[in-house]
């Protein structure tokens, strides 16, 4: 346990950790149920070592979700850089720390993203919003990535950034709801009044990211009476305001553009959908995710499973974590083979035989 939350801290920088990502290492249930009672009380030996410690939301304590401490980062860990790896307490997310990212789109996909990298590289970018001021249009660069899960949505954001040097100010939609009436008002004006201030104290613009942001560009109530409909149309008021008036780079992403109110969408200015890769976006994911895949195995697995770049690698992390635990395995075609099954949710529901 120990070296899976080393591994997922250094190589994926999770700082996140449940209980699903845990129970893989038991195979006696009793054993896993034990650890988990140990886990949930804060009496395993990890806890008493100072290795890991609860996840907190706005102070609560989630006892259903872990990470390695700072004390156990700095003191064990201390040779890697894991700058690369974390994301500032403010939120920020330095470009410098980005680590490059290879991904693949479809052709079309692939052309919009160019488009963009390039209105976003600075000497053009300066260009553009000059004569757009000068010729009284609207400044601010708003863009919506939609498509479903694990289609790398997120991480093109992220590469974007890279790329052209921005940081980006990333927003957490969960701490900007409060219950109190009145508070998420006023929590979505100074996330903007903060961005602003960011704006002009950066010599190059940073991007402003609302991250899975199906729960503020839904569909507004009509007539809405109840009070937590009405906080909800407030906010969504004041975005598409602020999105009037932007001075700057905002992205958003969705996996649910069906939901999404139609004044948001005129709002957007580069709209992006997000496909499922091809067969050849996909035998590259493979070949990037597990560089020393046979090429033969590449084709068969991108051919069988028509999954995302999210789902394939989930699958070669799932057998990294193998080869640490138990060594190489003997038949990589059918651990590979397991493991994609694995993945895919079974839906269908089975018939019942009679009445």
């Amino acid at each position: 346990m120990f070296l899976l939350f080393c591994h997922l801290c250094v190589n994926n920088g999770d700082d996140n950790i449940g209980y699903h990502d845990l129970d893989f290492l038991y195979d006696d249930k009793r054993e896993w149920n034990r650890t988990k009672s140990e886990l949930s009380r804060g009496t395993h030996l990890l806890f008493n070592l100072k290795v890991i410690e609860y996840n907190n939301d706005d102070g609560m304590v989630d006892c259903e979700s872990f990470r390695m401490t700072s004390e156990a980062k700095s003191g064990l860990l201390s040779e890697l850089n894991l700058r690369g790896k974390t994301k500032s307490d403010s939120g920020l997310i330095k470009c410098n720390e980005i680590v490059e990212k290879k991904l693949f789109y479809g052709l079309n996909i692939q052309s919009q993203i160019d488009e963009l990298g390039g209105l976003l590289s600075e000497g053009h970018y300066h260009e553009i919003h000059a004569r757009m001021k000068e010729s009284g249009f609207r400044c601010g660069f708003t863009c919506l990535f939609y498509g479903a899960p694990g289609t790398g949505k997120t991480e093109t954001v992220l590469q974007l950034a890279r790329q052209t040097g921005r940081d980006i100010m990333q927003v957490d939609v969960s701490r900007i709801k409060s219950c109190w009436v009145g508070e998420s008002e006023k929590n979505i004006k100074s996330l903007f009044d903060a961005y602003r201030e960011k704006v002009k104290k950066s010599v190059i613009t940073p991007i402003l990211l609302f991250n899975e942001a199906d729960a503020i560009i839904n569909k507004r109530q009509e007539g809405a009476e109840r009070s937590v409909d009405k906080m909800e149309n407030s906010i969504q008021n004041i975005i598409l305001q602020e999105m009037e008036n932007l001075d700057g780079i905002l992205i958003a992403t969705t996996n649910l553009v069906q939901n999404m109110d139609k004044a948001f969408e005129r709002r957007f200015l580069y709209k992006i959908k997000f496909e499922k890769p091809t067969l050849e976006a996909r035998m590259n994911i493979w070949h990037t995710m597990m560089p020393t895949l046979d090429e033969s195995v590449a084709r068969t697995l991108a051919s069988k499973y028509d999954f995302s770049g999210g789902q394939i690698e989930n699958i070669a992390r799932h057998y990294a974590i193998n080869n640490i635990l138990h060594g190489q395995a003997e038949n990589i075609v059918d651990t590979l083979t397991t493991y994609c099954d694995n993945e895919r949710l079974e839906t269908k529901e089975k018939r019942k035989i009679g009445f």
